[in-house]
């Protein structure tokens, strides 16, 4: 079947995306001593993948739009591929060539990361069930499978440029080959959008909806998908997914060095703590899926917001090591489904999908972006430990901001979800 196939090669595309990411980061370590770099340095140099990033989220709504998502991720995955590979052959030549490859990286992969995203929401609507978690847990077992085999090459002494170059290559092949078995097209036809008329009235900031034919007229109108910047549903959806992955990143880059420092543990602790984090994300996006179909979106992610908050209390006020694991486990929990689940959310409407999800995820990866250095200037004052409390603060706020995931539907519909807490 058409959707199924279509599953499996989103599936494979998230797949691909994590493993080359983590393939790269597997040899930051060697590329750092090529090019004898202080740490500082360093930073500045992998700040172009994000700056790259940066540049293309909000412009990928367009380009998903004007290309279709399966010729965005084919043409992307080779900008991200030609990234690697600037990568592998040029970090013995200085820091410019490597500069130029992350930019190029983070610019393909940051487009890529919508197109995969507006086609995983196209397949989870064609199937009627939530699926877009497990997409991106597809991409957290593509970066440990990235990890594992750099982590292997590093260890048989593989040269960085032999090993990138192989990614590079894996990437140009499989990633193209799996996009052209997307469903057709949704980016495609914002040019010639269809508005929909309630006459029943419409809920507040519940854009565009879907009814039965009695209720609505069909008008077809010319639209951007820059207009998803001026929608109040798709900022909110934004701003909730920022909250969300904050605290996702915040595990990802500090949990371990907390763990160490606050509870006074070793290495090996703190690296099992982070290990149990990302064990429970990647689960709570498999097996997440389920509880959304049952119980409805909003309470399942206020649900996980407030698991996050617990577990960021245990790990605070833990006095041993297994309670901060405890706690680590439920954080990793609570924030599996903040991003994807907002990501379907803004996808609600196929027709405008491109544009709200470029505007969420633009949104939302800001956190990466100001994550690391709001955590760390907190932690030269109070310690590592007790700057994650900033991110108690945005989970509460993304409890309350959940609201606006609900399902797009016309006000009785919106009204009676609202009831059902869905």
């Amino acid at each position: 079947m058409p959707t199924r196939r279509a599953r499996n090669a989103v599936y494979a595309v998230f797949f691909v995306a994590g493993f080359a990411f983590a393939s790269w980061a597997s040899r930051i370590p060697q590329v750092r001593g090529e090019l004898r770099v202080t740490p500082g340095v360093l930073g500045l140099v992998l700040l172009c993948t994000a700056i790259g990033s940066t540049f293309a989220t909000p412009l990928s709504g367009l380009i998903v739009a004007w290309l279709g998502e399966s010729r965005t991720v084919i043409a992307m995955s080779l900008v991200s591929a030609a990234g690697l590979t600037t990568v592998a052959v040029g970090y013995t030549h200085g820091i410019p060539p490597v500069a130029a490859g992350l930019f190029m990286f983070g610019f393909g992969g940051s487009t890529w990361d919508v197109a995969m995203n507006v086609q995983g929401a196209a397949v989870e609507q064609a199937l009627g069930r939530a699926i877009m978690p497990r997409f991106h847990a597809g991409w957290s077992i593509g970066t440990v499978a990235g990890a594992g085999v750099g982590a292997v090459m590093v260890a048989l002494g593989v040269p960085v440029t032999a090993h990138l170059l192989a990614v590079a290559l894996a990437v140009a092949i499989t990633a193209p080959a799996a996009a052209r078995r997307f469903l057709p097209s949704t980016g495609t036809r914002p040019r010639a959008r269809t508005r929909t008329r309630d006459r029943a009235g419409a809920g507040p900031g519940a854009g565009p909806r879907a009814s039965g034919p009695a209720e609505q007229e069909a008008v077809t109108l010319r639209r951007s998908p820059l207009k998803a910047w001026t929608e109040p549903r798709t900022l909110l959806i934004g701003v909730f997914v920022l909250c969300m992955t904050f605290s996702e990143g915040t595990g990802n880059d500090w949990l371990s060095l907390g763990i160490i420092g606050g509870y006074h543990t070793s290495a090996v602790l703190g690296t099992l703590t982070f290990a149990a984090f990302l064990a429970a994300m990647t689960a709570g996006r498999w097996f997440g899926p389920r509880l959304i179909d049952r119980h409805g979106r909003v309470r399942v992610l206020r649900a996980c917001a407030a698991t996050a908050l617990a577990g960021l209390v245990l790990i605070e006020i833990g006095a041993d090591w297994p309670v901060a694991l405890g706690g680590a486990v439920l954080m990793g929990l609570g924030t599996s489904l903040g991003f994807p689940v907002g990501i379907s959310a803004a996808a609600d409407d196929p027709v405008h999908a491109p544009g709200r999800v470029s505007t969420a995820a633009s949104i939302g990866y800001a956190a990466f972006l100001a994550g690391p250095p709001v955590i760390g200037f907190l932690a030269d004052r109070i310690g590592v430990l007790h700057s994650l409390s900033v991110a108690g603060l945005l989970l509460a706020c993304a409890f309350v901001l959940a609201r606006y995931t609900a399902p797009i539907g016309t006000a009785g519909q919106l009204s009676r979800a609202s009831a059902r807490g869905e």
